[in-house]
């Protein structure tokens, strides 16, 4: 798509509002602000918002900072609530009782607690069944809206109020559930990782190839929770750009099965410098915990290993 991005970005109107209720410093409101963003001025956008930060935050009634249509639904159903209004729309259409022109495009938006756990099962099956819609999953690591609990998207040896770091257990012990694999093996045209970093540009194209890509696709954006996380609002922007200076999340697409990293950093950082700032991971690094420091740094330079080795074994494939 050829265009000065930086202009459309610049002059598209915003159709997430001003005057939300999240916290100051959280990562989710840029978020849902660009993904809107690369909708096209004449397109019009059902949007549905599991329960969660977001939801609680951006609909209260009678209040919205919502221009386009929204439905709240249940933290469990997303993607089936979504999934059945495209059906009904695509339905609508031809009966010839919705007008022809424009487009009505389907974006979901859920918590990782909406997304990785409950509402996991809903997810997969609009995935699998093809329906014409996006899901962006903003990822803040934890059940946030609910008092900070432990998910599968919380990073090992966090502190949560369900895994909490004591003297016997060092945070949560588990290692991170990777959702954007999940979705890839779903074998969907479109899935990609990213978050608001690199003058929005990543997300915003990233946002504008699902919305447009026919049939299912899945974004999965980091969002970092300051309450949660526990780093000074104003570092937002450099916790994301620590999260993918270490490669702790890599910004990649899969299209169409093909891996195509889309930032390498020409020196990566250590993992220490995206751990230091965040409250959740002081613990590691008292004296005597080093080797937790170690183990984390070990994950990440192996998912980071794998996601290299994929890109040159699926684009091979692709050329054959």
């Amino acid at each position: 798509m050829a265009y000065n991005l930086k202009e459309v970005m610049a002059t598209k109107p915003s159709r997430f509002t001003a005057g939300h209720r999240m916290c100051a410093g959280c990562g989710a409101p840029p978020v849902a602000r660009m993904i809107l963003r690369a909708l096209k001025p004449e397109d019009h956008a059902v949007i549905a918002n599991a329960t969660g930060c977001m939801e609680v935050s951006t609909f209260i009634y009678p209040y919205t900072a919502w221009t386009d249509s929204f439905i709240h639904t249940a933290f469990e159903c997303a993607g089936a609530t979504l999934a059945g209004a495209e059906a009904a729309y695509n339905a609508m259409k031809k009966q010839g009782k919705l007008p022809t022109e424009g487009d009505t495009k389907f974006i979901a938006f859920g918590g990782d607690g909406g997304t990785y756990d409950i509402g996991l099962q809903s997810l997969s099956g609009a995935m699998e069944r093809g329906h014409d819609m996006v899901y962006v999953c903003y990822d803040n690591g934890a059940y946030m809206n609910t008092g900070i609990q432990r998910s599968s998207a919380t990073p090992r040896f966090a502190d949560t109020t369900t895994s909490p770091a004591g003297s016997v257990i060092p945070g949560k012990m588990q290692v991170r559930k990777d959702l954007t694999k999940v979705m890839v093996g779903h074998h969907i045209p479109y899935v990609a990782q990213t978050l608001g970093y690199m003058n929005f540009a990543d997300i915003y194209q990233k946002a504008e190839k699902a919305i447009y890509t026919k049939g299912a696709a899945f974004l999965n954006v980091m969002a970092p929770c300051p309450r949660g996380w526990g780093y000074a609002t104003e570092d937002l922007m450099q916790i994301n750009k620590l999260a993918v200076e270490t490669c702790y999340w890599p910004l990649y697409e899969v299209v169409d099965g093909v891996y195509h990293i889309s930032y390498k950093p020409k020196n990566k950082l250590p993992v220490e410098e995206f751990l230091k700032p965040q409250k959740r991971f002081k613990h590691m690094f008292k004296p005597g915990n080093e080797w937790m420091i170690e183990e984390f740094q070990k994950e990440v330079d192996a998912r980071w290993q794998e996601l290299l080795d994929l890109e040159e074994i699926t684009n091979k494939q692709s050329e054959q």
